[in-house]
């Protein structure tokens, strides 16, 4: 029996605040709990105009919790001041169940209100489920079994034996890999480790996300997780998405914007700390070290373009090599100090610019022989395009040398 989500006599329940300011989630020991321990399992159900499926969903979720984790999670829902009045539907049912409910009026976003909740939630472990019965419940305790085995992360995947998707358009199907190939190919190391980080169904500890700045941007809550948060053991479980029985799908061509914009943003995040910015400066004064020797062979003593190039630019890998092991990455060079182990980085790092000289050789004679450019705006334009090459690779590569080196 489905609970009417208007009761008539039914006390309506007092709304949660708001958190305000950054999108940081407060460890355990931050919580004022007073003797009351905290209970196991925070649910986020961020909402929009669900006012027809979200008292389906909370007896769903109560059927299911209440035997496996009797008055031990809580459940909130977090709704963008739906126009159907969500929020207050939600209230009518919160004496009935462990529900709380949270109206955000001046912030809108599937996944600023996850955070939002979270920063508002009591449990050791965090959680989200859509509000629109595409998630089916049930595999909740799945994902349960996941964090007590060991996870940090437990996953709802469409993607793994026992997962799917109900009755997909192939342009829809095409439309979601194309999403994830787009992820594989800007941020790998975070896109890679799972088989659905499109989800929008897991659970997750507190402590792997816990005073972090976190910087979400549209739907995709997941990829923020594993971008951002100290996630090492992973488990999945697969589901079959459902189809939405009551209300209109809410994604639109701007959520694809986002998503693209919130993997560049981790991208660039996961550049920051000071050793992309010493990378550069190195790499700058190679640029200088590099024109000063081009200059020479060429300007002064004639040599050929080519030759010349290639010459200037093995002079500046030696320049940067020796900056970049001192300095960009001393920390790791300053534990491995054996002369076998800084030959092996020197050589790992002249292979991955060498290869990037190809590009650079190919560029310059692309633009000045097939374009008539000039040869000196040409070599800056080479130089500009093989930079993010050299860091990346040797991020990878070069300053990965084991202890058994």
């Amino acid at each position: 029996m489905v609970v009417d989500p208007l009761p008539g006599n039914s006390a309506v329940a007092p709304l949660m605040p708001v958190p305000e300011g950054t999108y940081k989630v407060p460890s355990l020991d931050a919580l004022s709990l007073g003797d009351r321990p905290s209970p196991f399992l925070s649910l986020i159900i961020p909402t929009y105009q669900e006012a027809n499926n979200i008292a389906t969903l909370i007896q769903q979720l109560t059927q299911l919790l209440d035997p496996i984790l009797p008055e031990n999670y809580e459940l909130i829902v977090v709704d963008d001041n739906s126009p159907d009045r969500t929020w207050e539907s939600a209230q009518k049912i919160a004496a009935l169940y462990p529900v709380q409910v949270m109206r955000r009026i001046d912030e809108r976003g599937l996944s600023t209100a996850v955070i939002r909740g979270w920063q508002g939630a009591h449990g050791q472990v965090l959680g989200v489920i859509d509000a629109d019965l595409q998630h089916p419940p049930e595999t909740l305790i799945e994902l349960l079994s996941e964090i007590r085995r060991g996870a940090d992360l437990a996953i709802a995947s469409r993607h793994v034996v026992g997962g799917g998707v109900s009755d997909w358009s192939l342009a829809r199907r095409v439309l979601s890999r194309g999403a994830q190939m787009l992820g594989l190919i800007i941020l790998p190391e975070v896109v890679s480790r799972v088989s659905d980080p499109m989800s929008g169904y897991f659970l997750v500890r507190r402590e792997a996300i816990a005073n972090l700045s976190l910087s979400p941007v549209g739907y995709k809550i997941l990829i923020e997780v594993l971008g951002r948060g100290q996630v090492h053991w992973i488990g999945e479980c697969g589901y079959v998405f459902q189809e939405r029985q009551e209300g209109d799908s809410k994604v639109s061509r701007q959520h694809y914007w986002d998503y693209l914009l919130h993997l560049w943003r981790l991208r660039w995040a996961r550049w920051q700390g000071g050793r992309l910015l010493r990378f550069g400066i190195v790499g700058f004064s190679g640029v200088f070290v590099d024109m000063a020797v081009f200059y020479g062979l060429r300007g002064v003593l004639g040599w050929g373009l080519t030759r010349s190039a290639v010459l200037s630019a093995e002079v500046a890998i030696i320049n940067n090599f020796l900056w970049n092991d001192r300095w960009t990455f001393g920390d790791i060079a300053r534990r491995q100090t054996r002369r076998r182990q800084i030959l092996k980085r020197f050589l790992k790092f002249n292979v991955v610019c060498l290869l990037g000289l190809l590009l650079n050789v190919t560029i310059i004679n692309m633009l000045f022989n097939g374009f008539g450019g000039n040869a000196y705006v040409a070599k800056l334009l080479a130089i500009a395009a093989v930079t993010l090459w050299n860091f990346w690779f040797n991020l990878k590569l070069s300053w990965r040398v084991t202890e058994k080196d």
